[in-house]
């Protein structure tokens, strides 16, 4: 029996091809992309319900979203794969563990970007097609080339991370607006703690492979979790801009204060005591945080 499961668990091409899209990240993606179409949805119906042409619309607007951001984690993991083979987090990853071929990554992450672009562009609508092709351009040729030349890449990097919800509004509404950019804003904040928690944890990888990650530049970890604070302080008012916009009512208010507040108490408790073990509580709180917050921002606005 133990000899099956180890036959049956054995990675396959498959599952290299699989690892390539980066999937943990991508179920984000499309949790993100979601609140946007259903915010989307109610702007441009008045109601926000639901038929079978709204349901393949949203089913194309996930699809096409999942294949775009796949084929820029696996385009990523192309232009990053002598970089990947330096940090022991990613060393065994396909390209740098020569699972893959270089060529068939490309190929393979080109495929998969050009025909979530299609399938937006045609199926869905051009705005979102386009917010999907800029989220790819951005991601790949603007921010991946200045991890190695600043720590301010972080913030380029944030800009394409926060388009998700937007996608998902454009491809409901078919235009974006003050609710559409309050998702934005409250994603692109979420980002810098979230992604500065990994930056400490890895620093030490991120500077064998030459990335120029905040605590990397600056290892005493003052300015990260200095920075790490600054965010989750200024996401405390941002995430109440749903609830000021009438998107939400006083339950998402009061969930959001609370939340936004463990949020910072995590950011704080790393400012005093730079350690390991704190910084992967922030991580840890903010992987919580975000599914917590949608899922507050849906439940409210049914109940109102």
């Amino acid at each position: 029996m133990a000899a099956d499961t180890a036959i049956a668990l054995k990675p396959t091409p498959m599952m290299d091809f699989v690892a390539l899209t980066k999937p943990r990240i991508t179920w984000l993606i499309l949790m993100s992309t979601g609140i946007g179409f259903f915010f989307g949805l109610e702007d441009r119906t008045g109601t926000g319900a639901w038929n079978w042409a709204e349901l393949l619309i949203f089913v194309y607007t996930v699809i096409g979203t999942a294949l775009i951001a796949s084929g820029t984690a696996a385009l990523n993991q192309w232009f990053e794969r002598e970089a990947d083979g330096k940090m022991r987090r990613t060393e065994g990853r396909p390209l740098p563990a020569k699972k893959l071929t270089p060529r068939a990554a490309l190929l393979f992450g080109i495929g998969l970007a050009a025909i979530g672009f299609a399938g937006l562009a045609l199926f869905v609508n051009l705005l979102s097609g386009l917010l999907g092709l800029f989220t790819l351009s951005a991601y790949l040729f603007v921010y991946t080339p200045l991890k190695q030349r600043t720590s301010l890449s972080t913030v380029v990097g944030a800009l394409p991370g926060a388009v998700p919800p937007l996608i998902g509004f454009a491809a409901a509404s078919g235009h974006l607006n003050l609710q559409a950019w309050s998702l934005f804003a409250i994603l692109f904040l979420w980002q810098f703690p979230h992604f500065l928690a990994i930056a400490w944890m890895y620093r030490e990888d991120y500077a064998r492979a030459g990335i120029l990650m905040l605590p990397v530049v600056e290892p005493d970890g003052e300015s990260t979790s200095r920075q790490i604070v600054a965010y989750a302080s200024t996401l405390i008012p941002i995430s109440l801009l749903p609830t000021l916009l009438g998107m939400t009512g006083r339950v998402y208010l009061v969930g959001a204060l609370l939340l936004g507040g463990w949020f910072l108490s995590a950011g704080v408790r790393v400012a005093f005591n730079r350690t390991l073990v704190n910084a992967r509580k922030v991580l840890l709180v903010s992987v919580i945080y975000l599914p917590l917050m949608y899922g507050l921002m849906i439940l409210d606005h049914a109940r109102l």
